[in-house]
């Protein structure tokens, strides 16, 4: 209950919350001079919002070099650990964990059903986008449907970045944020593959045939997972 009230307390100021979501929706490192400029704000001030949150586990830094000489620049990111506020108290990361654990009991028929579960929620979540439309899918244009499955994988907290050539039917995906990460430690091949089928039933929503090659994996200490989807004719 104090942590929880300590970081109440410490998002309860509109520019400390702000700069905390500039520094989920940056993707990378912020320095102190950054923030300054960023919310016009002279860095002693930003220092002591920065120093907040870091304060209350929501931020993590280290001092670098920056190869200009002088004294080493401290940078900020996000922190591994997981920021909860329930009233009363819940943990759903053990419910995740009981589901999962019983899934594998069922051997591989369990990591099917797992597998297929997940497809047809990452169908779902892009479905509930179509419904907010009044175009029809075959009516979308291939930047509409990329902007579609940013909204969704936004919403699914996936922190996502896209890039897309219609030219040459690529898009290339990245996700700074795995909201399954906490539970990995279950069945780390597991989820992600289970996570590899959600974002399969998304794109196979938006797009009638579709191959999709990870090419980078956070639980193999990459920064993002990464994906290359071609979608084919």
């Amino acid at each position: 209950m104090e942590q929880t009230l300590r970081i109440t307390n410490v998002l309860a100021d509109p520019t400390r919350y702000y700069i905390y979501q500039y520094i989920v929706n940056n993707h990378q490192d912020v320095s102190v001079q950054q923030i300054a400029d960023s919310f016009k704000i002279h860095p002693n001030v930003a220092r002591l919002h920065l120093s907040k949150l870091e304060d209350v586990d929501m931020l993590t830094s280290d001092a670098r070099k920056t190869g200009k000489g002088g004294r080493p620049s401290r940078l900020y990111r996000l922190s591994d650990k997981v920021i909860q506020l329930h009233f009363p108290y819940r943990d759903y990361q053990l419910l995740s964990r009981i589901a999962i654990k019983t899934m594998m009991t069922l051997g591989e028929q369990g990591k099917k059903a797992l597998y297929e579960t997940g497809k047809v929620f990452g169908e779902e979540l892009i479905n509930q986008q179509l419904s907010l439309s009044s175009t029809s899918i075959d009516d979308l244009t291939f930047d509409e449907k990329v902007s579609m499955l940013k909204n969704a994988a936004t919403i699914a907290g996936f922190s996502p970045e896209i890039q897309a050539s219609e030219e040459e039917n690529n898009i290339l995906f990245r996700i700074f944020n795995c909201p399954f990460k906490e539970v990995t430690n279950v069945e780390s091949s597991t989820i992600c593959a289970m996570h590899n089928s959600f974002l399969k039933g998304m794109f196979e929503a938006l797009f009638d045939n579709v191959k999709i090659v990870e090419l980078g994996n956070m639980m193999e200490n990459c920064v993002t997972c990464s994906y290359q989807a071609s979608v084919l004719a």
